[in-house]
């Protein structure tokens, strides 16, 4: 009786998402695979999925290869389920008996490949009368390779010819592909401007630098400028809606809930993870909160729900040394706040000049439906409340 074949399908990628990318295969044909063992990577638009094993057996076919685009419920390959052994256990290694006799000598090979010359490397020292007798080369164990022997000759722009081409060409990710139209999009769609302000960080520390301690031991999370920023960002859209709202062809839809974005950079690319219902979370609980989506970000583990349904979103390029830039609004959302470095700044106050931690922060917003004032307003207000903290702790 032949062995049940179990196809393997691309699972629910979520709302609105139709295909996806395979991104890379684990296993291939012929291979033993165990239930729930990882058999590819896919790649959507907004995150990267691992596809599992759904039986036990071994891989009898992979339908689609790496860079292959798939809609949902596309078959990837086929599992003939079978019962697979366990691995017998490693032979125990004998003791060798003692020699009764001195041993007879043989050849080794050579553990390093150090000082050995490829054929192209001695005939360059050949022809131009150069000793590399000695010399670790570039190559692998310390081979002297041709670039190697042409680098002696004192021509490096010979070397650099000779090297491997200083191009590569990679096909970009879903979901590079993705975060590139999605951008350009926003840019061509909303009329989208930019109004600054600079923040005097020093209260904001200070509190850190007061509570930081008791904070860790309690809660278990360090507490950061972003969960004052994310109270504040809460204060501020209840007081100016449109910024919370978005617009839906002749309507704008105001959001009665505050489901903040809060951008992370990844090896991949950046993504918004939403952290949400963040008008109810107490300090620690963004903080937490935060810390579980930026780690969930950087390892590859986001959820379709992890991403959609923001109404704002925060970025900080602070953290990378940025001083000062414009976001672009993550549609259909109509405003991004940028959060930027504290740097130590000479500035007035009370009619004298003091050095204090100063933070430029920026807000994109939809000019189509957020008028100058209420912008400027929405950053005075984030303004005010990071520079006195005690708004925020006693909701005023």
């Amino acid at each position: 009786m032949a062995n049940k074949l179990v196809e393997i399908k691309v699972p629910p990628l979520g709302d609105s998402v139709t295909e996806a990318t395979i991104a890379k295969w684990h296993k291939k044909s012929g291979d033993t695979v165990r239930t729930d063992e990882l058999l590819v990577e896919i790649e959507t638009d907004k995150v990267t999925m691992e596809v599992n094993a759904p039986a036990t057996g071994v891989l009898a076919e992979v339908v689609v290869a790496d860079g292959a685009t798939v809609g949902v419920g596309a078959l990837l390959g086929r599992i003939e389920e079978k019962a697979i052994a366990a691995a017998a256990p490693a032979p125990v290694a004998l003791a060798p008996k003692p020699a009764t006799h001195a041993p007879i000598a043989t050849p080794t090979k050579s553990v390093s490949a150090a000082g050995i010359a490829s054929p192209a490397a001695n005939k360059i020292a050949a022809e131009q009368g150069i000793n590399i007798a000695g010399m670790v080369g570039s190559g692998k164990d310390g081979r002297i390779t041709k670039t190697d022997a042409l680098m002696m000759t004192g021509s490096p722009a010979a070397a650099i010819s000779a090297s491997q081409p200083h191009e590569e060409r990679v096909k970009m990710s879903k979901l590079r592909q993705t975060i590139a139209r999605r951008l350009k999009d926003s840019q061509n769609t909303a009329a989208i401007l930019t109004t600054f302000n600079e923040i005097d960080m020093s209260e904001v520390s200070r509190i850190r630098q007061l509570y930081q301690d008791k904070f860790v031991e309690k809660h278990g999370v360090k507490l950061g400028f972003m969960s004052f920023f994310v109270k504040a960002v809460v204060a501020a859209l209840k007081e100016i809606p449109a910024v919370n709202a978005e617009i839906d062809g002749e309507y704008i839809v105001y959001k009665n809930h505050y489901d903040i974005g809060v951008a992370v950079g990844t090896e991949q690319g950046l993504v918004v993870p939403v952290l949400r219902g963040a008008d109810q979370l107490s300090f620690a609980d963004i903080e937490k909160g935060i810390a579980e989506l930026g780690k969930k970000a950087r390892e590859g583990k986001l959820s379709m729900a992890d991403m959609s349904g923001g109404t704002f979103s925060i970025t900080n390029g602070g953290i990378y040394g940025s001083l000062l830039s414009t976001p672009i609004i993550n549609p259909p959302q109509s405003g991004i706040l940028g959060m930027h470095n504290i740097v130590q700044r000479p500035v007035a106050l009370n009619g004298q000049v003091v050095i204090r931690p100063m933070m430029y922060i920026a807000l994109s917003y939809d000019h189509r439906m957020i008028d100058g004032k209420e912008a400027v307003t929405f950053i005075i207000r984030i303004k005010e409340m990071v520079e006195n903290p005690e708004k925020l702790l006693f909701d005023i």
